[in-house]
């Protein structure tokens, strides 16, 4: 059971989206109950009804973002899995005609699987901690199966994070700049 703190003394609760990239290539793993410091985007108005962002009112930007962080304490995460319907391609099963290419050329071929989000098909599993690589909750449906099979993957985790309860300050200002 992951533990919660849902309630905060004069601190507002914000809901902010972690993106698997994000933590994968430039984020440090954190904790329910530890103080962290992000680099917000607000979530634009016409991005929340995508169900994208898990009603998260900003994500976390470790590549650019504005130049200022918000400080704030980590109360709840969520890791969000997502369902895919995967399409097979056949055409990754065809042997390559490599006799004819010359030695050292580039032959790229695709993966043989396209995911695609299944609308609604989000859950959330409440973590203690913050995975840093999100491939370990990666499940797919094992052969024989139909196509289109199901892959269910974790996108990201939806932080439920403490700021000041000051409309105009750092920490929701940064939320709100782009």
């Amino acid at each position: 059971m992951a533990v919660r703190f849902l309630e905060g003394g004069g601190m507002a609760l914000m809901r902010v989206f972690y993106e698997d990239w994000q933590m994968e290539c430039c984020g440090k793993p954190f904790s329910v109950g530890q103080e962290v410091g992000w680099r917000l985007v607000a979530v634009d108005g016409k991005e929340t009804g995508n169900g994208h962002w898990q009603g998260a009112e900003a994500w976390v930007e470790n590549h650019g973002g504005p130049k200022h962080k918000t400080v704030g304490q980590v109360r709840a995460i969520d890791v969000v899995h997502q369902e895919y319907a995967a399409h097979h391609d056949p055409r990754a099963d065809e042997p390559a005609v490599l006799a004819d290419l010359k030695p050292g050329t580039v032959v790229i071929r695709g993966t043989g699987r396209a995911l695609e989000p299944v609308p609604g098909a989000r859950t959330l599993e409440p973590v203690d901690s913050c995975p840093k690589w999100f491939g370990d909750f990666e499940e797919e449906e094992q052969p024989p199966r139909k196509v289109p099979y199901r892959v269910r993957r974790a996108v990201g985790a939806l932080v439920t994070l403490e700021v000041p309860d000051d409309p105009g300050g750092p920490g929701r200002r940064a939320a709100r700049t782009r």
